[in-house]
């Protein structure tokens, strides 16, 4: 299914884990972000969420490696994932901030690597989750926290 935001019946009537699930078996779009990064999303459980993403040249900076930027819009997205597991219909999140270290660069080889995000905190009003980046070897590339804003309908705040 090609990349479109989910519709707003969807997020009104599915818990979070029941729209992460939705994209992950096809019933429900990927993001268009997520179609861009060639991103997959595989693995949807409670405050956990693992997407495979596939680099391309296209994705390189000038020194000839992947631009960081792929690794974090890979990592946001399997964080901010993972807190979207535990937020009931209705309700949604957007990310306060995130920080990313790398350990080492990736390449566009043709094979997929592997972000990993895991809720750590769910709470009323911020949710903090963490992720790794790793490479089709399973070697660490990244790793990062992230904080995100729990946004809850009118009637329920």
């Amino acid at each position: 299914m090609r990349g479109s935001p989910l519709p707003r019946e969807a997020t009104a009537a599915l818990s979070g884990l029941e729209q992460v699930r939705g994209m992950r078996d096809g019933r429900l779009a990927l993001a268009p972000m997520h179609v861009l990064m060639n991103m997959t999303l595989v693995e949807a459980d409670d405050g956990w969420v693992v997407f495979t993403a596939v680099p391309e040249a296209k994705h390189y900076n000038p020194q000839g490696t992947v631009h960081g930027a792929y690794a974090a819009a890979v990592l946001d997205s399997a964080m901010g994932l993972s807190v979207l597991t535990k937020l009931a219909a209705g309700s949604g999140h957007t990310t306060v901030e995130f920080k990313l270290s790398f350990v080492r660069p990736l390449l566009a080889d043709g094979r997929a690597a592997r972000g990993e995000g895991r809720l750590l905190h769910c709470g009323r009003s911020l949710a903090t989750a963490e992720g790794r980046l790793l490479d089709a070897d399973g070697k660490l590339i990244a790793h990062g926290t992230t904080t995100c804003m729990v946004l809850r309908p009118a009637a329920a705040a």
